[in-house]
């Protein structure tokens, strides 16, 4: 792929609910390997979030080796020295497909958040026009706000969850991942009662939401990605103690099942519409952010 190719591409997030298939049909690593350039690309795996690196490099050299890809290569970084090392950055530098491992997303940010390396990251996706994968903590982190820490409940519960910054390649997002396996909608109305700023993301497992930088979305694999929005809620979470259930009215709710695909107006067949809400957050996850 030429210089000139790389530059053209809109720069992909393929954001995963975790436990995707790494052994059968791997649906969702063959759409990443196929956004990144196909199996001539240079794909980095980046375990940073896990206490088990080499272990979860070996799942992944796996599953990237059956899917033909031969320059793949394990960034193990166990230091933030080494995550602004002009080695590291180099790595990332020259990466078509960048994929986040699960494991801790506050061990990911702790590693990762702020360095030389993170900056790397973001030219990859939005000058270059890269791909950037994350699953689980991978997954979780990629937004500007992420969910540090939470309990599930079987209710919304004031002061039950906790954000932290994220590595910011989508804004006014949160996400959550395993999702309905872990049964996590209360926990996501959680965090939408307390920030009605951020629209949250619940990806159930083997799923993926693909964002294509400026053009749109698509879901792929066997779940489903809720899309939980309480920007024109009404609720006394402001007057209540710690540990209550909140009042929550007018909470909207979008449910995007596998095989979903969505692009903004401009890329649309005339008279082909989309409900406003749903345009509102494709334009959100869609729109080019600023490097800075």
């Amino acid at each position: 792929m030429s210089d000139t190719d790389k530059q053209q591409k809109n720069g992909h997030l393929v954001i995963i609910g975790g436990h995707e298939d790494r052994k059968r049909e791997m649906e969702i690593l063959s759409r990443f390997v196929e956004l990144s350039g196909g199996p001539d690309a240079n794909i980095l795996v980046i375990t940073a979030a896990s206490t088990v690196p080499d272990d979860m490099w070996s799942m992944y050299d796996s599953a990237f080796g059956a899917l033909g890809v031969t320059r793949r290569n394990h960034l193990e970084i166990t230091s933030r020295q080494e995550a602004n090392s002009e080695e590291f950055v180099r790595q990332v530098a020259e990466a078509d497909g960048i994929f986040m491992t699960g494991g801790d997303q506050k061990r990911l940010l702790a590693l990762l958040g702020g360095t030389a390396l993170d900056a790397e990251m973001h030219v990859a996706l939005k000058v270059r026009g890269a791909t950037i994968g994350g699953t689980s903590a991978g997954a979780s982190a990629m937004s500007g706000h992420m969910l540090a820490q939470g309990r599930v409940e079987l209710h919304p519960e004031k002061g039950s969850v906790s954000l932290g910054a994220g590595l910011g390649f989508l804004h006014r997002v949160v996400i959550d991942q395993h999702f309905s396996e872990r049964q996590r909608l209360s926990r996501l109305l959680t965090v939408v009662a307390q920030n009605p700023y951020l629209q949250g993301i619940g990806i159930d497992e083997d799923t993926a939401l693909v964002v294509e930088r400026g053009v749109g979305i698509e879901v792929l694999g066997q779940g489903a990605v809720t899309i939980v929005d309480g920007r024109t809620m009404i609720t006394n979470v402001a007057d209540i103690k710690d540990r209550d259930t909140p009042e929550l009215i007018d909470v909207r709710l979008h449910l995007l099942p596998a095989g979903s695909s969505y692009q903004l107006p401009a890329a649309l067949d005339p008279g082909k519409g989309l409900p406003p809400p749903l345009l509102d957050f494709l334009e959100n996850v869609t729109k080019r952010n600023p490097i800075q």
